[in-house]
């Protein structure tokens, strides 16, 4: 976990990587996870099984299923470039991460949702809030502003031209992962029932450290049944990973929107389906 000062405690959208078309693997076929290892993003990676087909996409949906993966049987390494020892990956998203503990696991929601909103040039959305309250908005840095800390308090301190470069946006965000965490997340977010899951949710649980994982995928059978897709970073800070489903091999690394069984176990984390929640202005 990562030491806060103060005590307070997400890269383009891959057009033209689908070929649009529908494929399936067959459960207990011993090989579940992955069905095209040629696939360079995430829904031409991994297949549908029988009967089920993609839920309707918004844009964020659309990023998420189009986000670019690493080779498949690639690592999942950390900030400082070792290996995690530990293998609970279907998949590896192909994103730079830094070179600091800074990128964890509510971290990798607020990059992927960052990252969407700004390739999309929805600057003004794009804003978290530290675990004391204060409300970094991306536009302020833009202007030139930066944050600085005077005791407990926070501030903005005009500090630099106005600009806009993608590597000034990482900065920013390099910043938003100093101070923020899945406490200050989720209260930012809104409760959603898992059979309303969509693409962009989080289940998430607010602590120190506590944890989230994001929903990457969501597909749906005639029965209107769901299933979902998860994505996580963890502890030190590493490369967003897709997650395998580890109490149903045949299925992964779908997991299903069960309203039954309120139990959702990952790999690295026990949530229950009480735990979804859903950014406020999507």
């Amino acid at each position: 976990m990562r030491t806060f000062i103060i005590g307070f405690a997400v890269t383009a959208i891959v057009l033209g990587c689908s070929n649009n078309s529908i494929a399936y693997y067959i459960p207990g076929s011993g090989n579940s996870k992955l069905v095209d290892k040629e696939g360079k993003c995430l829904k031409d990676r991994f297949l549908l099984p029988p009967g089920y087909t993609r839920t309707a996409s918004n844009t964020f949906a659309d990023y998420l299923r189009n986000v670019k993966l690493k080779q498949d049987g690639a690592d999942v390494l950390h900030y400082d470039g070792s290996i995690k020892y530990k293998n609970v990956h279907a998949a590896v998203i192909d994103m730079e991460i830094g070179d600091k503990d800074l990128e964890q696991c509510a971290d990798a929601v607020m990059r992927l949702r960052a990252e969407y909103l700004y390739t999309t040039k929805q600057y003004d959305k794009i804003h978290f809030n530290f675990t004391n309250g204060f409300r970094a908005d991306y536009t302020k840095w833009m202007e030139g502003y930066r944050i600085r800390l005077d005791g407990n308090a926070v501030k903005w301190i005009k500090a630099a031209a106005p600009t806009n470069t993608h590597q000034s946006f990482r900065q920013y965000l390099d910043v938003v992962f100093n101070y923020a965490g899945t406490l200050s997340l989720s209260k930012e977010l809104q409760p959603v029932s898992v059979t309303d899951v969509q693409p962009g949710d989080v289940f998430i649980r607010g602590g120190s450290p506590g944890h989230a994982v994001i929903v990457m995928d969501v597909a749906q059978n005639a029965k209107g049944e769901k299933i979902f897709m998860l994505a996580q970073s963890y502890m030190p800070a590493q490369e967003i990973e897709i997650l395998i489903n580890p109490d149903d091999k045949a299925l992964s690394p779908w997991y299903k929107a069960d309203t039954k069984d309120t139990d959702l176990n990952t790999p690295e984390y026990y949530f229950t389906t009480n735990d979804l929640k859903r950014f406020k202005n999507e």
